[in-house]
């Protein structure tokens, strides 16, 4: 140990940020390690001392006094010790010189070893105490290498890992291909460092991406109030405006689709439907079942369901295929919706009207059934109809 290991770990302490005391002490631990290796005394009979300035070692070993000695390498005697101090009693303890022959060079290779160890293990602290409070972040990364199914991300100096379960179906990794990932967790592990944990399938992926092109939404005045996703395939988000000047579809739309299309180029061309937010349940039911036309909404506040009547031209497509979009209308609204079409609906008394009157038709062609039934309802209690109806279920 000298002035040059020295002025090396001044060095790191301003590089790596690994306080010099801390690698001294982790020497100084490892060195008493060694020297028991090398002789039959416990840790607490050795202590070594190494000068910050100089890097100069003493070692030394510590001995009990006692009345009569048993294990040398432990124990001195009274009689002895008092030939030097009368003062000591049994009880005391004195420090004495380790000499070791191979002192310089166990001291360097434990040194080196430690001083690696130390680097590793303060590295990994910088690494998780950046990333540690990163969690629920966006963040670009170069894809390295796949693994075990699991894809290896590299971030900066850094690496984060693309589990199985986070990654979207069909979409590929190649090597050196440059990706945006959220990030959902950040573990501590000691045998591997920390470990970053990334996704291409959470919702909030999508929502970053809009905070990331759409600048209303990173000043405040645009927020997104829910957000449902199929990875890969479609993602319906409803949003609000603080300001009644400003548009929330519009402003994440873009000019011409630009805004909304980063967004869909970033996940591969996946569907991005964008609705305005209401505080009306009835209303959210219906702008999530968009692109889909709305009839009626029957909303059941004690049971959170809703029935949503939809022309039957357009039952299909409130549906959506193998039933995606009624099931990401429900997810944006908190709801359950059961859709049904104005036929289904209506059942018998809509086939009954058959010979249709002026006026039962609405401006999309269909049967407004409870204006046909209130003037029907109308001309039976003027002509004397309704009071045998209501004296018959009396």
């Amino acid at each position: 140990m000298n002035k040059e290991f020295i002025a090396a770990l001044d060095e790191l302490e301003k590089e790596k940020n690994i306080p010099k005391v801390q690698i001294l002490d982790a020497v100084s631990r490892a060195l008493v390690s060694a020297y028991k290796g090398k002789s039959r005394m416990n840790e607490e009979n050795v202590i070594v001392d190494i000068d910050e300035k100089t890097g100069e070692i003493d070692v030394l070993r510590r001995k009990t006094v006692v009345a009569e000695v048993e294990d040398e390498d432990t124990e001195v005697s009274l009689a002895e010790m008092r030939e030097y101090d009368d003062s000591y009693e049994i009880g005391d303890v004195a420090d004495f010189p380790f000499p070791i022959e191979d002192f310089t060079r166990i001291a360097a290779q434990t040194a080196k070893q430690v001083v690696m160890q130390s680097i590793r293990d303060a590295e990994r602290a910088m690494v998780y105490e950046e990333y540690k409070d990163r969690q629920g972040e966006l963040i670009t990364g170069t894809i390295q290498r796949v693994g075990g199914g699991a894809v290896y991300v590299t971030l900066g100096r850094n690496e984060g890992l693309l589990p199985v379960n986070e990654q979207v179906r069909g979409e590929r990794y190649p090597a050196n291909n440059r990706m945006k990932f959220f990030i959902t967790e950040v573990k501590e592990s000691e045998r591997r460092g920390p470990q970053i944990f990334l996704s291409r399938t959470h919702p909030h992926l999508v929502k970053k991406l809009f905070e990331l092109e759409v600048p209303e939404i990173r000043e405040g005045l645009i927020s997104i109030e829910s957000i449902a996703r199929e990875a890969g395939s479609r993602t319906k988000i409803a949003v609000l405006s603080a300001d009644e000047s400003v548009d929330p579809v519009g402003a994440c739309v873009g000019n011409r689709g630009n805004r909304v299309q980063a967004v869909v180029d970033e996940l591969n061309d996946e569907k991005i439907d964008i609705i305005p937010w209401s505080d009306d349940a009835e209303s959210n039911i219906k702008n999530a079942l968009s692109p889909a036309v709305v009839e009626k909404i029957i909303f059941d506040e004690e049971e959170n369901r809703s029935t949503a009547v939809v022309p039957d031209y357009q039952l299909s497509l409130a549906i959506g295929k193998e039933g995606q979009n009624v099931r990401l209308a429900a997810r944006l609204c908190g709801v359950k919706i059961d859709i049904k079409s104005h036929s289904q609906y209506y059942g018998a008394e809509a086939e009954e009207l058959l010979d249709v009157p002026d006026g039962a038709l609405d401006e999309d062609g269909y049967y407004n059934v409870d204006e046909f039934l209130n003037r029907e309802a109308e001309e039976g209690e003027a002509s004397g109809e309704g009071n045998e109806g209501e004296a018959a279920d009396a």
